[in-house]
C-alpha cells in the first residue's frame, strides 16, 4: 500500500467521545467535561462558552449560538435557535428616513442576546452539569489570559480601525492603540467577572436543586445586574433595548428541517438563518453523478458553483423568521422543486448575475439591488464552530458567533450584545426585513448528517455566505469521494459571490468565484471560459470557511475528529 500524503493537521482519532472546536483550549475544555463524566452537550456548550473567550474578536458570550443536538435517549434532532430578535422599539421607517435604508455601524445594530438563554436552556433540557461546571475553563483563560492565535491576530489587523470608535472595545483588544499582536497576552477581567457573577448566582440558589440554580444563572444576565448595566448603556447611548425585551427573551427549542440525500439524512435548522441552502443544494446535486465528473475537475467546480448561485437566489427571496415570514420550506425542498432548478444549470455557460428565485404561486419577496462591489471583503468576519460526541451516543453541532468590532463594548461587563441586527435589511417588501420581535436571516448555520446504523456526522463552520459552500464540498469530499474527515476538510475549495452579501452594506460580486491556487491555473482559465469571473487564492486561505466536523463510524466504532488550518481549529478525542 502506497504512503498517502499527510495532512496538514493530523486526523484525530479515538473510540470514547471526540471535540472539535475553533480553537485547541476550547477543544480542551469540552474535553475535560466529558472526562469528568459529562455528556456532549455538557462539552459542547463548555467549548463554545470557551469560544466566548478565546475567539472574542469573532465570538461574543452575548451573541448567537444556533445548534443542533441528536439526544441518543430519543433517538432525537432538536434544534436550539440561540438568535436574538430585534428591540420592540425597532422600526423600519426610522432606519428608512435617518439612515437612508442602512443599519449603521454601533448599538442601532443591537437585538436581544441569545447565547447565554440558550447555552443555559440547553444544559437545562439536555445536560447534566451545573453552569458553573461547563464555564470554569472560560473563566480561567478570561482572567488569568491566554496568548493571542493568528487566527485572532490576523482578524485584529484587518478591523483595526473599527476597534477605534469605542474607547471600551480598544481597552480589551488593542495596546497604545495598536491591534494586538500573535504572541501578546490578551486578559478580560470585566468578561470573567461578568461571568462568575452568573455562577455565584447559581451558587447562592443551588440549594433548591440544579434547575433552580440554572435558572439563577440565566436570570442574572437578562434580570440582574449585568441587564441593568446593559439597559443602563442602551439609555444613555441611544439603544434600543428594554427591561422589557432582556427579561422575556426564550430561545426557541424546536424541529429541525432535514432531507434525505442518496441514504444520508442532512439536517439544518429553520430558514430564520441559512441552513436551507445545504439541503437546498444537495437536492439539486442529486441529479449529477459527481462521482464521475471527478472532484475538482471543470465541470464539478462549475456545476456545483451554478447549484449555489440558484439555492442562494432562493435564500434571498423567500427565507425569513417564519414567526413572520410564510416560508415555503417544504416545496422550496421538494423533488420537483429541485429538478425544475436543475433544469436552469447550462453545462458550459455561467450566470454572470445572481439567477432569478423559483416560481412559487404566492410567496416569495422582492431581493436586496444588491450594489456590485468589486472591492467589497467576502472573507467573513466573524464566528467559529464547535461539535462533541460522547460514549453514548449523544452529539451536538454549535455555531456561536458575534464579532466584537460593530458595537460597543458595554463598560464594565466585558462582551458587546448581539450586533447581529447588521443581517437584516433596511428595505420595506424584503424577506428579512426590519420588524419588531423579529429575527435577522442569521448566517450561522450548524448541520448533522446521518446513516442509520452506520454514520453519524456533526459539521460547521465560521464564514458568512461561504458557510454553507465549505460545508457542503466538504461533506461532498467525505461521502461521494470517500477522503478520511481530516482530507476532505483541507483539500482546496472554492466559494461564489453573486448574491448579496448577508451583511451590512448587502453587496455582491457579480459573477465572482474564488478559487484556491491548488486546484490548478489551466481549470480555472476553463472555468474563466465558461463566463465564471474567476479570483485566486492562496492555498487554504479562510475566505473558503473553516471547516470543523466528526465523522462516527457507527460499524467499526472509530470516531475521527477534522480541524480545519484555513482557520484555528482543533479535535481532540480518545
Amino acid at each position: 500500500m502506497e504512503p498517502k500524503m499527510l495532512p496538514q493537521q493530523p486526523l484525530i482519532t479515538g473510540r470514547r467521545h471526540m471535540v472539535v472546536a475553533g480553537h485547541y483550549l476550547a477543544s480542551e475544555a469540552g474535553l475535560k467535561i466529558l472526562e469528568a463524566g459529562g455528556n456532549a452537550i455538557d462539552a459542547g456548550v463548555a467549548a463554545g462558552i470557551a469560544l466566548g473567550v478565546l475567539h472574542s474578536d469573532q465570538v461574543q458570550f452575548s451573541g448567537v449560538a444556533p445548534m443542533l443536538i441528536y439526544v441518543k435517549e430519543l433517538d432525537k434532532v432538536i434544534s436550539v435557535a440561540g438568535l436574538g430578535h430585534w428591540p420592540k422599539a425597532a422600526n423600519l421607517e426610522f432606519f428608512e428616513k435617518e439612515h437612508g435604508g442602512r443599519i449603521p455601524l454601533g448599538i442601532l445594530r443591537t437585538i436581544v442576546p441569545a447565547a447565554p438563554d440558550a447555552w443555559i436552556k440547553t444544559l437545562s433540557n439536555f445536560g447534566t452539569m451545573s453552569f458553573a461546571d461547563v464555564a470554569s475553563t472560560a473563566i480561567k483563560y478570561a482572567r488569568e489570559g491566554f496568548t493571542v492565535h493568528p487566527t485572532m491576530a490576523n482578524f485584529l489587523w484587518r478591523y483595526r480601525e473599527n476597534y477605534k470608535i469605542w474607547p471600551s472595545n480598544q481597552a480589551i483588544w488593542q495596546r497604545d492603540g495598536q491591534p494586538l499582536k500573535e504572541g501578546d497576552l490578551l486578559v478580560q477581567t470585566d468578561l470573567a467577572r461578568s461571568l462568575q457573577y452568573m455562577v455565584d448566582e447559581e451558587a447562592a440558589a443551588s440549594s433548591k436543586g440544579r434547575q433552580a440554580g440554572l435558572q439563577a444563572a440565566r436570570d442574572a444576565f437578562y434580570k440582574g445586574d449585568i441587564a441593568d448595566k446593559i439597559l443602563q448603556f442602551h439609555k444613555e447611548n441611544g439603544g434600543l433595548l428594554t427591561a422589557e425585551d432582556l427579561s422575556e427573551y426564550s430561545t426557541p427549542i424546536e424541529e429541525p428541517l432535514s432531507i434525505r440525500y442518496k441514504n444520508i439524512n442532512v439536517y439544518s435548522c429553520q430558514p430564520w438563518c441559512q441552513g436551507p441552502v445545504l439541503l437546498q443544494m444537495l437536492r439539486i446535486l442529486e441529479g449529477f453523478d459527481l462521482a464521475r465528473l471527478g472532484h475538482n475537475s471543470v465541470d464539478y467546480i462549475h456545476i456545483i458553483a451554478e447549484t449555489i448561485k440558484l439555492s442562494f437566489a432562493d435564500r434571498e427571496s423567500f427565507y425569513g423568521d417564519p414567526n413572520f415570514v410564510d416560508v415555503p420550506i417544504q416545496q422550496l425542498l421538494s423533488d420537483d422543486f429541485a429538478s425544475k432548478r436543475r433544469a436552469l444549470i447550462n453545462p458550459e455557460k455561467a450566470f454572470p448575475v445572481m439567477p432569478p428565485a423559483g416560481e412559487l404561486d404566492g410567496y416569495g419577496f422582492t431581493p436586496f439591488p444588491a450594489t456590485a462591489n468589486a472591492a467589497a471583503s467576502f472573507s467573513a468576519p466573524d464566528t467559529s464552530y464547535t461539535c462533541a460526541i460522547d460514549k453514548e451516543g449523544n452529539v451536538c453541532s454549535i455555531t456561536p458567533s458575534d464579532v466584537s468590532f460593530e458595537s460597543p463594548v458595554i463598560p464594565g461587563l466585558g462582551f458587546c450584545p448581539s450586533a447581529r441586527g447588521s443581517q437584516s435589511f433596511a428595505m420595506e417588501g424584503h424577506a428579512s426585513k426590519i420588524e419588531p420581535g423579529k429575527r435577522p436571516r442569521l448566517t450561522p448555520n450548524p448541520a448533522m448528517a446521518f446513516q442509520p446504523g452506520r454514520l453519524i456526522m456533526p459539521f460547521g463552520a465560521p464564514g458568512g455566505d461561504t458557510q454553507p459552500q465549505g460545508m457542503l464540498q466538504v461533506l461532498l469530499n467525505h461521502l461521494v469521494f470517500k477522503m478520511d474527515i481530516q482530507t476532505a476538510i483541507e483539500a482546496p475549495r472554492f466559494s461564489t459571490h453573486s448574491q448579496p452579501n448577508s451583511f451590512e452594506p448587502h453587496d455582491c460580486k457579480p459573477g465572482r468565484l474564488s478559487i484556491e491556487e491548488e486546484i490548478g491555473k489551466n481549470i480555472g482559465e476553463k472555468l474563466a471560459e465558461f463566463g465564471h469571473d474567476i479570483e485566486w487564492l492562496p492555498s487554504r486561505s479562510d475566505a473558503v470557511a473553516g471547516v470543523c466536523a466528526i465523522s462516527a463510524n457507527l460499524e467499526t466504532g472509530l470516531i475521527s475528529g477534522g480541524a480545519d488550518p484555513r482557520r484555528s481549529g482543533r479535535a481532540m478525542g480518545w
